[in-house]
């Protein structure tokens, strides 16, 4: 399953910024502060954020656990485009995917999760 498939909306910074009430900039910085991931889309101009990282329930407006997972992937050698897919793809042992799993409040579970697969 390609990376577009995996999310029903990808959203531009600016649009990002729109809906958390921030900057451009602000978005810019929560990205490099593992805050946030995105990636670049074929056919798509700019960096893209999943909507599934997104959450209206937390002040913040970002899914609680973002950005520790983004961090434990990183450190295991990922890239931009390798977290978001592995954030975003089912996994059987979460039943869903682990961004899912973080809305649901289960980031622990993802985190056990992205161990056992050696990560």
């Amino acid at each position: 399953m390609s990376l577009r498939e995996l999310d029903e909306r990808w959203l531009p910074v600016p649009d990002v910024a729109e809906i958390l009430g921030v900057t451009p900039r602000d978005v810019r910085n929560l990205i490099r502060s593992q805050h946030l991931v995105g990636c670049r889309l074929p056919g798509l101009e700019g960096a893209r954020i999943p909507s599934a990282f997104l959450s209206a329930a937390r002040p913040d407006g970002l899914v609680d656990g973002l950005r520790g997972s983004i961090i434990q992937l990183r450190d295991a050698g990922m890239t931009d485009e390798q977290v978001v897919s592995w954030l975003l793809s089912p996994h059987p042992e979460l039943g869903g995917s682990p961004a899912a799993a973080m809305r649901e409040g289960r980031k622990h579970a993802v985190r056990r999760a992205a161990q056992a697969e050696g990560l």
